[in-house]
Formats: C-alpha cells, sequence, structure tokens
C-alpha cells in the first residue's frame, strides 16, 4: 500500500503563492498515476493537476481548466514527492487539497492523503 501524507498548506493573499508536498512512503507498489484534488466547503472533490508516476509512461501533465497557467505540478522520484506550485492564487482556490495516487491505468484513486487546508484571501 501506499500512504501519502501532504503538507504546504497554509493562508495567503490573493496573488500570493504556495507549494505544497506530498510525500509517499512505505509503497508495495509504485504508483501509476498521482494527482491533486480539492474540495471546498459544500462542494465536490474535484481534480486539480495530474501526472505519470510508473509504469515507463511518456510523460504528461494534466490540469484543470480553473488552474491551467497558474498551477504547475511536478515530481521527485528520488524523493518519493510530487508538489505542487500554485501561483496567482485566487479566493476561489480555497479548499483543502488531497494528495491521491493510483496503481494502474483503470483504478480508482484509492490512495488519498488527510488534505492540507489552503485559505486564499482577497
Amino acid at each position: 500500500q501506499v500512504q501519502l501524507e501532504e503538507s504546504g498548506g497554509g493562508l495567503v493573499q490573493a496573488g500570493g503563492s504556495l507549494r505544497l508536498s506530498c510525500a509517499a512512503s512505505r509503497r508495495t507498489f509504485s504508483p501509476y498515476t498521482m494527482a491533486w484534488f480539492r474540495q471546498a466547503p459544500g462542494k465536490v472533490r474535484e481534480f486539480v493537476s495530474g501526472m505519470p508516476w510508473g509504469g515507463g509512461q511518456t510523460y504528461y501533465t494534466d490540469y484543470a481548466d480553473s488552474v491551467k497557467g497558474r498551477f504547475t505540478i511536478s515530481r521527485d522520484s528520488a524523493k518519493n514527492t510530487m508538489y505542487l506550485q500554485m501561483n496567482s492564487l485566487k479566493p476561489e482556490d480555497t479548499a483543502v487539497y488531497y494528495c491521491a495516487a493510483k496503481e494502474s491505468p483503470g483504478s480508482v484513486w484509492s490512495y488519498w492523503g488527510q488534505g492540507t487546508q489552503v485559505t486564499v484571501s482577497s
């Protein structure tokens, strides 16, 4: 199994930046895909950004339309860590951000971190 733990959330003013980290540990299987999701109060959890991790995949990044051009996903495989650089933050970015992983192309997002709060003030 994979354990995921997010960090880096906090309070920032609109236009500011934060970098979230997701550390993966004690993996029985290497993640196939890793991603960031977020959930605001009263809202469903939504996809933010994702990228391949294992399986010899061709590199790609994927972003929700709402964050394209502002957020950048990256990884450091040696450190088993995924990052989300968030720039030009907006109040609507306020949410709990979660790290997630899946083990195969057709699998569900079966591994989740506990979440880290991002609050963007206006």
